[in-house]
């Protein structure tokens, strides 16, 4: 996690610089270095949109297209959700990425006694299909897409999306929609997992399954190494955990009888953008080339789109303080620049405030036009991939290149990586990189620009983003609502067809569609998934 290290003699010289992905940078590069690496124009760079895509996706790059924008959006009420969904739009937001509330990434619904306190609090509270034909009221799905940011429960939201798309009169076939559905990283990282390994997995392959045959736009899992570093990983290590985790979701829809081919360039990322901008603009050039590789040679993928490492690049909020919070306004710049600088297809930033609060009207679109001044003034559109070419860049791309792979072979080595977290040894291993890193922080081992060694957090007067009580009772009132006005018979039959299809191992989708339609809630859908699979129990590894 974090800054590089570096090493000073008593007079404040730097003597050695060490990133956290354990790459040791000398103080001079040249054309000697590339030799000694091995560097090829061909297999190692090549031309911008062409194999393995080092330099970009597409050959005139951000001249042909900019990034997309996607600010993290949702709290409260679905009604004060949609009202902040076209105030982004409105300020020139191209895409959507929604936020959920604790309960309803758990699958509880608000009036569920373990939701006291949370509806509503770090994210938008749903239910039911009400909810989201409120929060989506006046969007163009067809036009507009929504990444949906919730993983247990993600089966339910995607199937939630199609009934609300079909519902408001769009075809399935029109919509777009990309949950992010990543169960194994809520093991390692977030937390946020309800059933054990096996079953989570299935759900996942469930979606894939289902949206390679039904939902042609919608890409059915975002595979989150953002959230991985975010709980301790190196830069390197996010990248190759990421690539296992999407390993073991191909292996698993390839066992259905479904040819890679079919469902992989719907695959998308979730990656972050967090410390030294030179180890980060290595990262993603390297991370381009490996899954380009792995798509090609391990499973046998050759159509060029298919072979595109697709996702968002965000700014890492484990950069930002609680000290000096304005400090990280200039922190999410450089975030920015450095996804831009990697060939982001799409970006997002944390906002100044998040250190302290989910982010006001004000931060949210502080950041917004951060990304549109990178995009129109500082001239990061001009050519494809500025840095191509400079000995210390592609030197650094190629050991990143390397440690990536050293860290892929040591999950494959362990068995895997369902292996690997359901034995907790990721975790474990992570976990106590963040608290060496914590430690380094305390100690002034690693520096960061208004924070102190050794002093707690002092605080800042920041406009808060305050939580409502008052939300709740919105919530809970309008799901009284949707269970007194429904046809019980229809969600009676609907959770039924649910239950037989999760016991029977067919797909779970088209029960789910029919049980959103019914109106059955988000609470009574997972409380099926629990009576069959059971709950996860996360083995203690200290």
């Amino acid at each position: 996690m974090g800054v590089a290290r570096y090493i000073k003699d008593d007079k404040g010289a730097i003597q050695e610089v060490v990133y956290q992905s354990g790459i040791t940078v000398k103080p001079v590069y040249g054309p000697q270095d590339l030799e000694t690496a091995g560097f090829s124009y061909e297999q190692d760079l090549g031309k911008p949109g062409e194999y393995p895509f080092t330099r970009s996706l597409h050959p005139q790059g951000y001249r042909s297209r900019a990034w997309t924008t996607r600010q993290y959006t949702g709290f409260g009420t679905p009604e004060q959700t949609n009202e902040r969904f076209k105030l982004m739009i409105a300020k020139g937001q191209n895409g959507l990425n929604v936020a959920f509330d604790l309960p309803t990434q758990m699958g509880y619904d608000s009036d569920h006694p373990l939701a006291e306190g949370e509806v509503g609090r770090v994210g938008m509270a749903v239910d039911s299909l009400k909810d989201f034909l409120t929060a989506f009221e006046g969007i163009p799905l067809d036009r507009i897409g929504s990444g949906l940011t919730i993983n247990a429960v993600a089966s339910i939201m995607m199937a939630m999306y199609q009934a609300l798309g079909e519902t408001r009169g769009f075809d399935k076939t029109r919509i777009s929609c990309t949950p992010q559905n990543d169960i194994l990283k809520e093991m390692i990282g977030r937390g946020a997992w309800i059933f054990p390994v096996a079953h989570g997995v299935r759900l996942v392959g469930d979606t894939i399954e289902y949206a390679v045959k039904e939902l042609p736009r919608s890409n059915p899992v975002s595979i989150c190494g953002y959230h991985i570093r975010e709980s301790g990983a190196t830069p390197a290590q996010e990248i190759a955990y990421a690539f296992e985790i999407a390993r073991a979701y191909i292996d698993t829809v390839a066992q259905r009888g479904i040819d890679p081919s079919d469902f992989v360039g719907r695959f998308s990322f979730n990656f972050n953008v967090y410390g030294n901008l030179w180890e980060q603009v290595a990262k993603f050039r390297a991370a381009r080339k490996i899954w380009a590789q792995m798509l090609k040679e391990d499973y046998g993928v050759t159509e060029k789109k298919k072979l595109f490492l697709r996702g968002l690049f965000g700014g890492g909020g484990s950069g930002l303080t609680k000290e000096e919070p304005e400090n990280n306004i200039m922190r999410g710049a450089f975030y920015a620049l450095g996804a831009a600088l990697s060939g982001a297809q799409t970006t997002a930033l944390c906002s100044f405030d998040e250190a302290y609060t989910i982010p006001t009207p004000r931060s949210a679109l502080l950041s917004l036009k951060t990304l549109e001044l990178l995009m129109d003034e500082v001239g990061l559109r001009d050519t494809v991939d500025p840095l191509a070419g400079s000995y210390f860049i592609e030197t650094l791309t190629l050991e990143m290149a390397d440690k990536i792979k050293e860290e892929m072979a040591w999950v494959r080595e362990m068995g895997g990586i369902v292996s690997g977290i359901s034995e907790g040894v990721i975790q474990k291993k992570v976990s106590q990189q963040a608290y060496e890193f914590e430690k380094g922080l305390q100690s002034g081992e690693y520096k960061k620009v208004g924070k102190t060694p050794g002093k707690e957090d002092e605080g800042a007067e920041v406009e808060l983003h305050r939580y409502n009580e008052e939300w709740a009772r919105t919530s809970k009132d309008s799901l009284a609502e949707v269970k007194r006005t429904r046809h019980e018979k229809a969600v009676t039959d609907t959770l039924r067809a649910l239950e037989k299809a999760a016991k029977c191992k067919d797909n779970v989708m088209p029960p789910l569609v029919d049980c959103c339609k019914a109106f059955a809630t988000v609470g009574e859908m997972a409380d099926v998934f629990r009576q069959t699979f059971g709950e996860w129990q996360e083995p203690i590894f200290y």
